[in-house]
């Protein structure tokens, strides 16, 4: 995980206040956040519970070095925008479906109206994803660290599954979503499977529920390992069914603007409540320092929702799209340095030699590197470099996606205003994986390019 020395002054979500004057509050997708503590925000396969009047975020804590469990993190919030870490709630155990070398996936938590009890539950697997659970763990506080109960039973025996959502309904009923299809209520405890409560044929992976005007919805994705996907929905008038295939949600090609569900958030503004999509931007292999999310609120018209463009910055209050570059300067190419293996294109720079390094002096507080991530591109390494030629803050940063994207790269933490150099290096290093039939997927070169920088 990025470690940022104790120069920085402030963080939030992608940026600081300077970034949300006034009633703004903006919510930066496809980039790094960062927390209070100045680390990227670590929560992947992520779900939102609201309590006490503060919001909780809970995820994956990923690695850059492993897909092993790391632990589930716990951030806290009192607008969705800056992030407070918590703690990490559930820590590897020493030995069980979430011992060392395990998998642990998915996390996501409810409070059991009939305990007043905070319920966890998580994909466990191990690292071939040959020996799936489901897994449940318990806490009397929701920040607190939780306790790991075991597998979830159902009818007496483990429910051996992989992908998994939850959903709690307005009466207060618990549900657990599995992937192709089983959705299962739960006992009033929240600890056991009651029934299946419905089986929707047809479906995918990574379930999200949600609930507006009386119609149930459910998002999934395809299976294309930790690639994108044209995510797609079913609907319902109740639980039970019947469910409906009703199609894609963002525009076909789009890849859910590069993202993949995870959770539905009842974001409550005034009289009404707006699902917001909650999906990941994953990176593999480097998941910690590169692997970024993309929230969305949904657009619902009777069975029909959407999310009909890509807003890269919104006001989360307002639920408008945002300049986040108005304040910004540009810096043209003629005033960056660059090695000579950087070939310029139509005023944009790009390079797939490793070590290949841009370096553009400024004087201010923060930048932000627009480029275009494609099939044909990797990770960059993102350095600064205050005055004294220290290195102030350092990470990889993905410029790999399916179909071609030009947007903010990255935008760096807000430090005092002093004179900095970033640079921007081409690590040589591709995103390439395969799932378990041996399937390749990712980029076929390393190519980083820049299209411009800003900095304020």
């Amino acid at each position: 995980m990025v470690k940022l020395i104790l120069l920085l002054a402030f963080f939030c979500v992608g940026c600081s206040d300077a970034f949300n004057e006034g009633s703004e509050k903006i919510v930066y997708n496809g980039i790094p956040w960062f927390d209070d503590q100045g680390n990227i925000v670590n929560a992947h396969g992520a779900c939102i519970v609201e309590d006490g009047g503060r919001y909780y975020l809970f995820g994956e804590y990923k690695s850059d070095k492993s897909n092993a469990f790391p632990g589930f993190s716990c951030y806290s919030s009192d607008d969705l925008v800056n992030w407070k870490f918590e703690r990490i709630v559930l820590p590897v155990q020493s030995d069980g479906i979430l011992g060392p070398d395990r998998v642990g996936e998915r996390v996501k938590v409810m409070k059991c109206p009939s305990t007043g009890e905070y319920v966890m539950y998580m994909h466990a697997d191990d690292l071939g994803y040959m020996d799936p659970y489901i897994g449940y763990a318990t806490c009397s506080t929701i920040n607190g660290e939780y306790k790991l109960q075991g597998p979830l039973l159902y009818e007496g025996k483990p429910v051996k599954r992989w992908d998994m959502g939850t959903f709690q309904d307005t009466d207060g009923k618990g549900y657990l979503l599995i992937h192709h299809g089983p959705v299962y209520r739960l006992s009033d405890d929240y600890c056991s499977v009651e029934a299946e409560a419905a089986y929707i044929k047809d479906s995918g992976e990574s379930p999200a529920m949600f609930k507006k005007n009386g119609m149930y919805y459910m998002l999934y994705s395809n299976l294309t390992s930790w690639e994108k996907n044209d995510n797609f929905y079913f609907t319902a008038p109740k639980i039970e069914g019947p469910w409906t295939k009703q199609g894609l949600f963002c525009p076909e090609g789009k890849l859910t603007y590069n993202s993949q569900s995870t959770f539905v958030f009842p974001l409550k503004r005034g009289n009404d409540t707006i699902p917001m999509f909650m999906g990941d931007r994953w990176s593999y292999p480097h998941q910690a320092s590169a692997a970024t999310y993309v929230w969305m609120p949904l657009q619902v018209d009777g069975t029909h929702i959407s999310i009909p463009e890509y807003w890269q910055c919104w006001d989360i209050n307002r639920l408008k799209p945002v300049d986040a570059l108005r304040k910004g300067k540009q810096i043209p190419v003629s005033k960056m340095k660059f090695t000579p293996d950087w070939e310029q294109d139509n005023g944009r720079l790009l390079s797939n030699v490793k070590g290949s390094v841009l370096s553009i002096p400024f004087k201010g507080t923060h930048t932000a590197v627009i480029g275009e991530s494609n099939p044909h591109s990797g990770y960059a390494r993102v350095s600064l470099l205050d005055a004294k030629k220290d290195t102030v803050y350092v990470s990889l940063v993905d410029f790999y996606s399916k179909y071609p994207e030009k947007a903010i790269r990255i935008m760096t933490p807000e430090m005092p205003e002093d004179n900095y150099t970033l640079l921007i290096e081409v690590t040589g290093i591709m995103p390439v994986w395969t799932d378990k039939t041996k399937a390749v997927y990712g980029s076929d070169n390393s190519f980083v390019t820049v299209d411009s920088i800003y900095y304020f």
